[in-house]
């Protein structure tokens, strides 16, 4: 790449190589090369590069793992394996707007219509997700899901579509995650954090039903049902130019919008003892809730992580402690209540102070006749003469 930037005086970024090192070992690497430039003649070129050797390994392990898992269990129907984690009766909530979320997300698990999720980290996308497909009829079949911001696009691209042997340097005969869920869920998560390049290929898979793995020549047809979900408002990313538009309309068949807790606060005591309840079991406690005061703290907390805050606070206390009662000692500092300190007040300065004004003001209303100022405070001559030295009011 640096000798291409040398030539063509234009940079490329993000660019993935493979290659054998002198150890003989294969070594993946991202590599943005730009050119140096002097008086508008190419004097050299930079090239910055990130090792994602390890990266690549352990997510071509994991999906091979997957695919081992998957064509291995041919009788799952049958044994009625799920595949995904969640129903809905793991979704905990009474406020309204998630009640209703609820009777959608069923509607929208009797068709295969895709469906897009927005909600901020930790309101509980995956729940929606994993429920979907446990209520539909693919609830059977594979369930997969990837984080779209967790690899480089080159990386990303071959992890979804494939990979054929030879089709680029160090390639290998593999399958990728289209492949892997064909006739059950593709789950796509921070679908926004994946290249518009990328973006392009997937909407073209959900136009087609076709997938070609990268380095192939071959198309394959894949059954998938698509689910995506954005950690950001869909319309913001379009405007930021981090999701496409016609992609937006062809995921936005069926969308959600899951509310953070703040907004639904009416839950915190439902969550609360929810939670509770599962870390007794799972360390062996025997909690039975929360103080008045800790509750009243709950409901006023803005919760910037949202139920999974709530739930690691919840753990963390109960994995620290051996009570029946989660109390303020036990909660951490900065949830502690801001206690002002008490204001202080001088009696003496107070007074001073007003009896300073009104001297001025009489002052001024006598027109600085200190006979006449003495009349209308009330008070004889000699004293007022003393307090306006004192009070320098000459």
């Amino acid at each position: 790449t640096l000798l291409t930037v040398i030539k063509t005086g234009k940079p490329i970024l993000k660019k993935e190589q493979t290659f054998i090192n002198y150890k003989g070992e294969k070594i993946t690497t991202i590599n943005s090369s730009i050119p140096i430039k002097t008086n508008g003649k190419i004097v050299g070129a930079l090239e910055i590069s990130k090792d994602i050797t390890q990266v690549r390994v352990m997510s071509e392990k994991i999906v091979d793992l997957q695919t081992k898992l998957y064509n291995n269990n041919v009788k799952r129907h049958h044994k009625g394996l799920e595949t995904a984690k969640y129903t809905f009766l793991d979704i905990i909530g009474e406020n309204e707007e998630m009640l209703r979320l609820k009777k959608l997300a069923l509607k929208a698990a009797e068709t295969d219509a895709p469906v897009l999720i927005y909600g901020d980290t930790g309101t509980g996308k995956e729940l929606f997700v994993h429920s979907i497909h446990n209520s539909s009829q693919r609830k059977y079949k594979p369930f997969i899901s990837q984080n779209c911001a967790a690899l480089p696009a080159n990386l990303l691209e071959g992890i979804l579509f494939g990979t054929v042997k030879g089709g680029f340097t160090g390639a290998e005969d593999r399958q990728g995650l289209f492949e892997l869920a064909h006739g059950g869920t593709l789950f796509l998560d921070e679908i926004n954090s994946m290249p518009l390049e990328l973006q392009s290929k997937l909407l073209r898979v959900l136009q087609d039903g076709y997938i070609r793995p990268v380095g192939g020549t071959n198309i394959i047809h894949v059954d998938v049902r698509i689910i995506t979900a954005t950690n950001i408002p869909p319309e913001k990313a379009i405007e930021n130019k981090l999701l496409r538009k016609d992609l937006y309309y062809r995921l936005n068949v069926i969308n959600f919008t899951i509310p953070p807790l703040k907004n639904r606060k009416d839950d915190i005591p439902l969550l609360t003892n929810y939670f509770i309840n599962k870390f007794n079991e799972k360390l062996g406690k025997s909690v039975k809730g929360v103080s008045d005061e800790v509750m009243e703290i709950f409901y006023n907390h803005p919760w910037e992580g949202n139920v999974r805050e709530l739930e690691n606070l919840i753990e963390g206390i109960m994995s620290i402690y051996d009570i029946e009662t989660i109390k303020l000692e036990h909660l951490p500092k900065k949830l502690h209540p801001n206690k002002k300190p008490p204001t202080k007040f001088s009696l003496k300065e107070t007074i001073e102070e007003t009896e300073k004004n009104l001297i001025e003001k009489a002052l001024k209303e006598a027109e600085y006749n200190i006979s006449y100022a003495a009349e209308i405070l009330n008070t004889p001559r000699q004293t007022l003469q003393y307090k306006i030295a004192k009070y320098n009011l000459k």
